[in-house]
This record gives C-alpha cells, sequence and structure tokens, in this order.
C-alpha cells in the first residue's frame, strides 16, 4: 500500500452516488468514511477528522448548505475543506457556497476524474 493521499468524509443520501465517490476516491489512496446526510455527517465528523468532506447538496433532515455553516462555524470543524456537490449550477448557489467558504464546488453529473483532483488538491492543502 502506498501513503495514504487523505481522509475523506463521502455525505450523500444518495447510496449509488455515495458508493461511486467512496470507491473512486478509495481507488486513488484515499480512506474513506461515509455518511448519509448532513446530520450523520455532524455526528460523524470528529470522529473520523476527515481531510475533506464531499456534502451533497440535497438531502434529508440536514442539507449541504446547512451542513457546511455547522462545520465552518465550529472551531473544531472549520479547517477541514469542502466540496459541495449539487443538481444545480446557478451562479447564486455558487455564490451563496462561496459565502459559507466552502472550497470547490461540483455539479451532477460529475466527472470522477474532477472530482478526485478536487480532492487531491484540497487534501494535499489540508495537509500541508
Amino acid at each position: 500500500m502506498g501513503e495514504v493521499l487523505g481522509k475523506v468524509l463521502v455525505v450523500d443520501d444518495d447510496e449509488v452516488i455515495r458508493q461511486l465517490i467512496a470507491v473512486n476516491l478509495s481507488l486513488e489512496g484515499f480512506e474513506v468514511a461515509t455518511a448519509t446526510d448532513g446530520e450523520d455527517c455532524l455526528e460523524r465528523v470528529l470522529d473520523v477528522m476527515p481531510d475533506v468532506i464531499t456534502l451533497d447538496v440535497m438531502m434529508p433532515r440536514l442539507d449541504g448548505w446547512v451542513t457546511a455553516e455547522r462545520l465552518r462555524a465550529d472551531e473544531a470543524t472549520s479547517h477541514i475543506k469542502v466540496v459541495l456537490i449539487t443538481a444545480r449550477a446557478q451562479d447564486d448557489d455558487k455564490r451563496r457556497g462561496l459565502g459559507i467558504g466552502v472550497d470547490a464546488y461540483l455539479t451532477k453529473p460529475f466527472d470522477p476524474a474532477e472530482l478526485i483532483q478536487v480532492v487531491r488538491d484540497l487534501a494535499s492543502l489540508a495537509r500541508n
């Protein structure tokens, strides 16, 4: 096994997408944990302490916006890199994401290679 590139917490309520992201990142050399929605993410984040969180926007219970806001508001998690993944690519969505302080923004359907590159870049920033 090579060196682990970083830890990623993959948050999506769609199991197929969650597994797709997790498998792609695992094959790339990341240590991957998953969560099914925003509340699950917030409950698990301190145990996992990921370098990067991929966060679906449209989820039940707690959506990606609120989850990202809570991650940023908490000193223990405010440094974690956040990638928002959404089917909505409107400019106001992107502005909202930037306002919260998310680090990257991908639109579904996304190219797994692009996702890997974004996560890889953010993980290396997080580790330096």
